[in-house]
């Protein structure tokens, strides 16, 4: 997928500052199975664990997420975008795009792209530093890695912020 391509589906990181007042930012973390989510508070700065939807169908899927998103006032999504090591594009980074691209079709929210490279690695090795047995990290590893790509995002988004103020006080 070329950037004209996704171009057409998402939003850069920045354009999640306009959002207005109080709008929350929902972090997804798309997977084969599962769709890890994660909620930032109202001030867009501190990500915290939500839920884990079992993935069956996009219908059910998408209705699910946007249910969550309208009781949470969400504002905007950012989904982790699966590269691979190397940065190129792989058969995960298609399913992805192909899920936001219907996602997209439902909903007006503005979504952003955020590399999710070794997410789901750091997760698991705090989840395993922790002690958490095998069975707790598979019921937690998904919304984690989604609130790990969540703060990942809001913490580029302060420091856009922070650049942006002295233009703000001229």
């Amino acid at each position: 997928m070329t950037s004209t391509q996704k171009q057409a589906f998402h939003v850069p990181l920045a354009d999640l500052l306009d959002l207005p007042g109080k709008a929350r930012l929902l972090g997804l973390d798309l997977g084969t199975k599962t769709i890890g989510l994660a909620l930032s508070d109202v001030t867009r700065r501190v990500a915290s664990p939500l839920e884990t939807i079992r993935r069956t169908k996009f219908s059910a899927d998408a209705a699910r997420l946007l249910d969550l998103a309208e009781q949470h006032g969400v504002g905007g999504l950012v989904i982790g975008w699966p590269l691979n090591m190397d940065g190129s594009e792989g058969p995960r980074t298609q399913a992805t795009g192909a899920f936001v691209r219907n996602l997209a079709k439902l909903t007006a929210v503005p979504m952003a792209l955020w590399d999710e490279r070794l997410s789901t690695v750091a997760v698991t090795r705090m989840l395993i530093d922790a002690d958490a047995s095998r069975a707790r990290r598979g019921e937690l590893v998904d919304k984690i890695a989604a609130t790990y790509i969540l703060q990942g995002a809001l913490d580029r988004l302060e420091g856009l912020r922070r650049e942006r103020r002295p233009e703000e006080a001229d």
